[in-house]
């Protein structure tokens, strides 16, 4: 009983490119930040595709390098002005044939020692070869995909879907559309959970929606995000309002809550 409540851990897949995926997280991120929330962005993608290189991180320390008690917890947290801070998992592949079973061990308990100290974690993740996460609190926490309202888009965020149901089993997952109006994304968001609940007996909820939105790169290229650069912008209405669902005490159980769908239309 004297336990504090479990932060919020949400992995984030795309269907999108990389810019629009960071450019969601980074504002997702604010967002919660805006609202009070300890927020801790996780870049845990190989390569320099994750959102830690678009936001020109110098290279600093990570998690890994934590976990092999080569540097501390506080050098790998860089605190941004957008408020919140950003982590990166590590610099290489990550997997016990890569690194070996015992660091990646303690590379998920050095996971669990920052989680615990944020309220949300939002993790800017991807599949491995063995459709894999890298830290089993991700696969534990909600996944949330993330799908424009395209042909392609569509068409890869359900594949995701599919090698998900196969890895982990049937879960559910959560679906947030960009690029997109409010009845384009209900649009979206119908078709696929129709076709997960027939085709794989996946349910399927809706996070939310963000508009296709000129502000949001005008500020990027001020480096700030758009609900502290233009509050009113519809980017901006938009991510205070899935910022809200995620904090939302109907959440604290995960998506899996039938309250969530509820929330759809609000």
């Amino acid at each position: 009983m004297l336990a504090g409540p479990k932060p919020r851990i949400l992995t984030f897949l795309s269907a999108t490119s990389d810019d629009e995926k960071s450019a969601m997280l980074v504002n997702l991120s604010a967002s919660l930040g805006n609202a009070g929330r300890q927020v801790a962005l996780v870049d845990a993608r190989a390569g320099s595709q994750g959102v830690a290189a678009r936001l020109d991180a110098p290279r600093a320390a990570t998690l890994l390098d934590v976990a092999r008690q080569e540097r501390s917890l506080e050098e790998a947290i860089r605190p941004l002005p957008q408020g919140f801070g950003l982590v990166k998992l590590a610099r290489e592949s990550i997997g016990a044939a890569a690194i070996g079973k015992q660091q990646l061990r303690r590379l998920s308990n050095t996971f669990g020692v920052l989680a615990a100290q944020a309220d949300v974690v939002l993790i800017d993740g991807e599949l491995d070869v063995e459709d894999a996460f890298p830290v089993p609190a991700m696969a534990s926490g909600d996944i949330v995909i993330q799908v424009g309202n395209g042909a392609n888009s569509i068409k890869s965020a359900y594949a995701l879907i599919k090698r998900l149901n196969v890895q982990l089993g049937r879960r559910p997952f959560g679906i947030l559309v960009t690029g997109a109006s409010e009845s384009e994304a209900q649009v979206v968001y119908d078709n696929m959970a129709k076709a997960s609940n027939r085709y794989l007996a996946v349910q399927l909820n809706f996070l939310g929606s963000v508009p296709a939105d000129e502000h949001l790169k005008r500020a990027a290229r001020l480096g700030r995000s758009v609900v502290d650069a233009f509050p009113l912008a519809g980017a901006s209405v938009a991510f205070r309002r899935i910022a809200g669902r995620v904090s939302a005490s109907e959440m604290a159980s995960g998506m899996a809550s039938s309250g969530l769908r509820g929330m759809a239309g609000t």
